[in-house]
């Protein structure tokens, strides 16, 4: 379909002249000679595009552009005037017009505005879609109690600029509630950076955060930005915050309360301009009282409390979850997605899940690899995940030899290292930090991976 323009021009030749040339050049036409008769235009042709004179009897441009930006926000309009002044130029962009242009009309200067505007309506477009993928991508799965309140926490923190600290256990998805919150707020354009504090030692992690100046420390060969400086009016998401050291919490705390820093060997002060969102693993009360956390630190960071409730809390949601675990991965992979039946489920639903969500997510990924056919059955659900299982039994089990299913368990674990390695940009730390692996095996599956 060629872009529609509306030309909104009360000179009945300029309208009729401007309609001709965009017709020869692809575009359909249709026209207004007035504001009034443009915006019911707009409602039953739903143009692409508006050419918009300022000049005009009744309501006049500007008011019309007014009530375009309030009723079709989405429709860019280039505003067209034989009067023009800064002054309504300013106005005139200041309302929402793309572009300003002056009479007499040079069409060459009119079709290039037409184009760009078009281009920047279509990159909009473009980024609500990848916004909207993107809060369903980190999307919280769930219709339990437990997660229904999660998501109301979620809803009336994320707006606000308060800081937030996420308690759960390991494994129940405190990074994508943070995402989450990152998402719903009003920097979601911004980036969020996150820190790993249980990965990282006290001199590491200030490095990371303050980032250094060439020749600040041996090993320090070229100036290098950090966490701090690319958080900048953003969201800094500090994970198991819980893991840091005493020393790093102090600077953490005195550079978060003034707003400014240093690269580490700098002399320049950096303004600090970021959102807190802090979780832990961790009762950080109890580690306080043990000396082991600053409680002036954590006042700072537990403005909002979210509490993430443990899979064994919520059981009624892994039906939904092993859904979108199986859908996720035959989408990454472009396969047809396997099903579940539910006396699988249910098996599934007798575990009481001490690695939460992880452990439910690795589990169904294994599944997903290691039976054969599209439907994953009770019998193919491993001990101790399946009460009436004494081990790991798909369909074809009795074909096997010992040594083959252990063959086959070795092959399942390389291909789901490589796997995550894709997933963290081939990162080993981070994989093997996410998955539980052996750093080393993980590297060695890197490395291979590179040279093949």
């Amino acid at each position: 379909m060629f872009p529609t323009i509306l030309i909104v021009d009360d000179q009945e030749s300029i309208a009729t002249s401007l309609s001709g040339i965009l017709s020869d050049e692809g575009f359909e036409t249709i026209t207004a000679s007035n504001g009034y008769e443009a915006l019911k235009r707009i409602e039953s042709d739903a143009p692409d595009l508006i050419l918009l004179d300022i000049w005009m009897p009744g309501m006049d441009g500007l008011e019309t552009l007014k009530e375009i930006r309030k009723n079709h926000p989405g429709v860019q309009v280039v505003m067209i005037t034989g009067h023009g002044t800064i002054e309504t130029a300013v106005n005139a962009t200041k309302i929402g017009a793309y572009d300003f242009i002056e009479k007499p009309l040079n069409i060459d200067r009119v079709i290039v505005a037409i184009n760009n505007a078009l281009n920047f309506r279509r990159l909009e477009e473009e980024n609500r879609f990848l916004r909207k993928k993107t809060i369903e991508k980190y999307a919280i799965t769930g219709f339990s109690r437990p997660i229904q309140e999660l998501k109301k926490q979620i809803g009336i923190a994320a707006p606000t600029d308060a800081w937030i600290l996420i308690h759960g256990e390991n494994g129940t998805g405190k990074e994508l509630v943070a995402r989450t919150i990152h998402q719903l707020s009003s920097i979601s354009d911004r980036p969020m950076i996150d820190i790993n504090c249980a990965a990282l030692s006290d001199e590491r992690l200030e490095s990371e955060l303050l980032g250094h100046e060439k020749g600040a420390f041996a090993g320090a060969d070229m100036k290098k930005r950090g966490k701090f400086e690319m958080a900048h009016g953003g969201t800094l998401f500090f994970d198991e915050i819980g893991d840091m050291g005493l020393k790093t919490q102090a600077t953490i705390l005195r550079i978060l309360e003034e707003k400014e820093f240093q690269r580490l060997g700098g002399s320049r002060t950096i303004p600090l301009d970021v959102r807190v969102i802090a979780s832990t693993n961790k009762d950080l009360k109890q580690a306080i009282d043990a000396g082991e956390f600053r409680e002036d630190l954590y006042f700072r960071l537990n403005v909002i409390p979210i509490d993430v409730p443990p899979l064994c809390e919520r059981i009624d949601d892994i039906p939904a979850l092993v859904d979108t675990f199986l859908s996720r991965i035959a989408e990454e992979n472009r396969m047809p997605e396997k099903k579940i039946t539910p006396a699988a489920i249910e098996a599934l639903k007798s575990y009481d899940w001490p690695g939460n969500v992880r452990e439910l997510k690795n589990l169904v990924e294994r599944l997903d690899i290691m039976v054969s056919g599209e439907i994953i059955d009770v019998k193919d659900i491993p001990s101790p995940y399946n009460p009436s299982s004494s081990g790991f039994r798909p369909a074809v089990a009795d074909l096997f030899s010992h040594e083959k299913i252990i063959d086959a368990k070795k092959a399942f674990e390389k291909e789901f290292i490589r796997r995550k390695l894709a997933e963290f940009g081939n990162d080993a730390i981070k994989t093997a930090r996410h998955t539980g692996a052996d750093k080393k095996v993980v590297r060695k599956i890197a490395e291979a991976g590179i040279k093949d």
